[in-house]
């Protein structure tokens, strides 16, 4: 069974995050690079991850016409990371531009997910700032899951609360990802849609993103390790019979 976990590196640098990554030496977990970390450290950063058996998710969330998409995601793919996304928002013909973009650059094993709806978003913000208001938040965020299928992509980023329902109508092996997981007792921050390792199992999630939980435990190893235990036990006793 494949690591479930995807580490956060929300660090401001690169001198940060080798620092935090110095106690996982000789695992080499999942991690994700957000926009602060990227924009900070550059490719550079990414080389070096990659140096150490580092699988990566360059977490972009691309956005823009196709055009500019796909000459993005053509240089992207040249840094040999494992999973990077767009917003699903920009439409079929963004999401395809960019999936083409990763072919251009030879970057078959590059999983290209879309986010749907982010977890900070509420029923409210849906229907009163986006002005979505024909459809609920649930609805919305399967629709552009089903786009982003049609448009030729390997999943999705949505919130636990939506995983089993995304399973249903994209299928099994279509991926989806979850931000938002907190262990039992933690701080929820600035997420609105959030859930715990078992649920995440339970409800479809094929990767868990967790940043804070893990990197400001005071024992980062042993909260990752909990937390990958967590989901394992919980995903061995469900069969997911619902899934098509």
């Amino acid at each position: 069974m494949e690591n479930p976990v995807i580490i956060a590196l929300d660090f401001e640098n690169a001198s940060k995050a080798k620092t935090f990554l110095a106690g996982f030496e000789g695992q080499s977990p999942y991690v994700k690079v957000g926009m602060e970390l990227f924009y900070a450290e550059g490719a550079s950063f990414i080389g070096w991850l990659k140096k150490r058996n580092f699988r990566v998710f360059l977490d972009l969330k691309l956005h823009d016409i196709p055009t500019t998409v796909h000459k993005a995601m053509k240089i992207l793919g040249g840094l040999n990371i494992d999973m990077v996304n767009v917003h699903a928002a920009g439409g079929v013909a963004m999401m395809k531009a960019a999936k083409d973009g990763l072919v251009a650059a030879g970057a078959h094993h590059t999983k290209l997910i879309a986010v749907t709806q982010l977890t900070s978003t509420t029923e409210k913000v849906l229907s009163e700032e986006l002005l979505i208001k024909d459809t609920s938040l649930n609805h919305c965020v399967s629709h552009y899951a089903k786009l982003a299928k049609d448009s030729g992509l390997d999943g999705v980023v949505c919130s636990v609360q939506e995983a089993m329902e995304i399973k249903n109508v994209c299928g099994k092996d279509f991926l989806t990802v979850t931000p938002g997981i907190r262990p039992s007792g933690s701080d929820t921050h600035d997420q609105a849609r959030i859930a715990t390792p078992k649920e995440a199992a339970v409800k479809g999630s094929d990767f868990m993103v967790i940043g804070r939980s893990i990197t400001q435990s005071v024992e980062p190893v042993s909260t990752y390790k909990e937390i990958i235990n967590e989901w394992r036990e919980s995903h061995e006793n469900n069969n997911f019979a619902t899934f098509a």
